[in-house]
Formats: structure tokens, sequence, C-alpha cells
């Protein structure tokens, strides 16, 4: 998205901080961005949302997916440059999101 970015991260220990990473993504993100390009790349603050154990991970992941589609930046999830996972593929991804029963998950 050309204004804002959308994220999904779980954690893999009870003490981690979420705030500190966030401070830590967005300095050093924000840091190597103006070096290349001269300008600032966040504003203040962010949006986060906590997933309870009874929200489906893939309705999040669909939202996620169809955004750029539904802001005519592509017409396929596939053609967006910036949707991807360090854990699955994105085909992987599209296939887990189509055989899910349909949700309503909204930010």
């Amino acid at each position: 998205m050309p204004d804002h970015a959308h994220a999904l991260f779980g954690s893999l220990a009870e003490d981690c901080d979420f705030k500190r990473f966030v401070k830590m993504f967005k300095q050093r993100s924000a840091f190597h961005h103006k070096c290349r390009c001269g300008q600032k790349l966040w504003q203040d603050g962010y949006f986060d949302r906590v997933l309870r154990a009874d929200e489906p991970t893939l309705d999040v992941v669909a939202y996620m997916l169809a955004n750029p589609v539904k802001a005519g930046l592509c017409t396929d999830p596939h053609a967006y440059p910036f949707s991807g996972s360090s854990l699955y593929s994105l085909d992987e991804l599209c296939d887990a999101v189509a055989a899910r029963p349909r949700g309503n998950w909204q930010p």
C-alpha cells in the first residue's frame, strides 16, 4: 500500500516486547530509506490489533492479500510485489485463504 503497511507477526516467547520491536523496525527501515531517498518514511505512532485465540488467522491473511486489489493497485494478490511471508509461499497463502470458511474479519 502506498500510504500504509499491513503485517502479521507471531511471538516465539511469552516475554516478547512488541512496542520495542516496532520501534526498532521503524527506526532501522527509516534510516535506510532516508539514506537512499532523503525523505522521512514513517509517521509517528502506529495502529496495532492483537488477535484473540478465537479469531482465525487466515481471515487476517485474506484481508491483507485483498487490500491492494481492493485499492486498485493490482488485479490479483500475486501481482502485488510487496505481498509475502517468511514462512509460506504466496501460492500457499492464497490456497489456504481460498480453502477456508469465509469470515468477516475487519481491523
